[in-house]
């Protein structure tokens, strides 16, 4: 199946945000030699890391397979794919040009 870069970059993001999950848990829950975590922590952790690393490996799938249909190297694209999630991500938390002018 034929993937645009577009495409890419949201599977990149929604792996990103899924990453942030468990970062965020991981934030709440501390360590969990330090306090043990309950049955429903450690579902709700375990379940958070299974989505992140499933969206992981179907980003890697499919640039991978971008890569190949437009006989460019992976890591470039890999590299470009990355910037792009980041930036747009980016975009989307700011302001629109201009909103801050008190008007």
């Amino acid at each position: 199946m034929a993937h645009t870069f577009e495409e890419l970059v949201e599977k990149q993001r929604a792996a990103d945000e899924a990453h942030a999950r468990v970062e965020a848990l991981r934030d709440a829950y501390g360590a969990p030699t330090a306090t043990p975590w309950s049955d429903i922590q450690t579902d709700t952790y375990e379940t958070a890391w299974r989505a992140w690393r499933d969206l992981a490996r179907d980003v890697q799938a499919t640039v991978t397979e971008y890569a190949k249909d437009e006989n460019r190297p992976r890591n470039d694209v890999e590299a470009e794919v990355k910037t792009a999630a980041k930036t747009s991500a980016t975009e989307t938390q700011e302001p629109p040009e201009g909103s801050r002018d008190g008007g």
